[in-house]
């Protein structure tokens, strides 16, 4: 029999279908899978919390219980059910009480039916008491069978995948954890620029940012390599509440200060920053310099020369940090290592000034403010949900707009 030769572009045109419907399918299947395990992690720890919370006596054994749990399930499931797991598990209903859950699907939680507690049908689970609890007490299963909840419904709770939940649980302000949440969410981030947001601390830069709107635009250009860039690497602000510092003080009593809670300054910065040192003087002709702090970034690879201003931005330090930067580039960077940046780290500037002082410099030159402390945290959550909805209804005119002009 002649095999049939199909049609060269026809088929190549109908094989692309079929891979790309494959591939979107897997990748549904894939979503839906990991919102439903991350259903099952939070209902695990909906159960522990529920039942440390039968008396007294249960909660002295929370321990117990998860090493027992962690025991039984990896023996029954295989991995993933560490002790440090199932205590994630149990943080995260408690990050994600039902209340909260139900805020957020009160539709398709109404046809959970989630029981207010579940003690009294685990009160007489053997859990501590014998090594087969979770699987030998068939009676006891059937009655939590019974109290379960529509894990598909509920799976719509959690759209981002375990991992960012298990990012976020570290994240202790309750404000903090739910915008990095909502964030994560509306920008599309990996776990991975989940984490660097968290780790720069972009909640409480943009609480003291003048222009949020801005922030919050640039936050949605997902990156596609891990290469950071000076920009990503210095955050702006600063927040330096930590310092207690006076309404008027000088950059001395301001570098003293930094000095003084170094450790605390290190942790504003970045885990990747190492002091270098203070006050490292430079001989320029017969004149003598100073730079106030010299720090390295172990992901850039360069040193970061800090210079501090009490007062606003101008022009002349720019010109000023250029100059440090050359000399440390002829005399301080060594083999292997990046060109050195420059921080003008001051209490105010002007975004039009710095814009044109520091574009062109064959030195990278960043600027980057300082607060003393944060804005009311309730006013903050209001603003950022307004720009939210600026942001939106621009995107929404603007669509409309190409709409009327096909």
């Amino acid at each position: 029999m002649t095999d049939i030769v199909p049609n060269t572009a026809g088929y190549d045109g109908i094989r692309s279908d079929i891979v790309a419907l494959l591939e979107a399918a897997r990748r549904a299947a894939a979503r839906s899978v990991n919102a439903l395990m991350t259903a099952s992690y939070w209902e695990i720890g909906r159960r522990i919390v529920e039942f440390e919370q039968g008396g007294q006596d249960r909660a002295i054994y929370g321990e117990a219980l998860i090493q027992r749990l962690s025991a039984d399930l990896t023996r029954r499931f295989g991995r993933g059910f560490s002790p440090r797991n199932i205590e994630q598990m149990r943080q995260f209903y408690q990050c994600w009480p039902t209340e909260k859950i139900c805020q957020t699907l009160p539709d398709k939680l109404a046809t959970c039916k989630i029981p207010q507690t579940l003690s009294a049908e685990l009160t007489s689970s053997p859990i501590l008491q014998t090594p087969t609890a979770i699987s030998g007490d068939r009676q006891n299963s059937e009655s939590l069978l019974r109290n379960s909840i529509d894990l598909p419904a509920l799976a719509k709770a959690f759209p981002l995948p375990w991992s960012a939940y298990v990012r976020l649980l570290s994240v202790k302000n309750e404000l903090a954890r739910r915008f990095y949440e909502t964030e994560a969410l509306r920008c599309g981030w990996s776990v991975r620029q989940l984490d660097r947001q968290v780790n720069s601390q972009f909640y409480e830069r943009i609480a003291l940012s003048r222009n949020k709107a801005a922030m919050l635009q640039k936050a949605e250009i997902t990156e596609a390599a891990d290469v950071i860039t000076p920009e990503q690497a210095i955050k702006d602000p600063f927040v330096l509440e930590f310092l207690n510092l006076k309404d008027e003080y000088s950059e001395s009593e301001l570098e003293e200060g930094l000095i003084q809670h170094l450790a605390d300054f290190l942790l504003e910065l970045g885990d990747d920053f190492a002091f270098v040192g203070r006050q490292r003087r430079l001989r320029l002709d017969d004149t003598w310099f100073r730079i106030d702090l010299l720090f390295f970034h172990r992901q850039l690879k360069c040193l970061v020369v800090i210079d501090l201003k009490v007062g606003k931005f101008s022009y002349t330090d720019a010109g000023q940090m250029h100059m440090y930067l050359n000399y440390a580039r002829e005399h301080w960077m060594k083999p292997g290592e990046n060109p050195p940046v420059g921080l003008i780290l001051c209490a105010g500037k002007g975004s039009a000034e710095a814009h044109y002082a520091l574009e062109g410099l064959s030195n990278k030159v960043l600027t980057a403010e300082y607060q003393t402390a944060l804005p009311d945290e309730k006013l903050l959550a209001d603003e950022l949900d307004r720009t939210r909805r600026e942001l939106e209804a621009r995107r929404m005119g603007r669509a409309g707009d190409a709409e009327g002009a096909e």
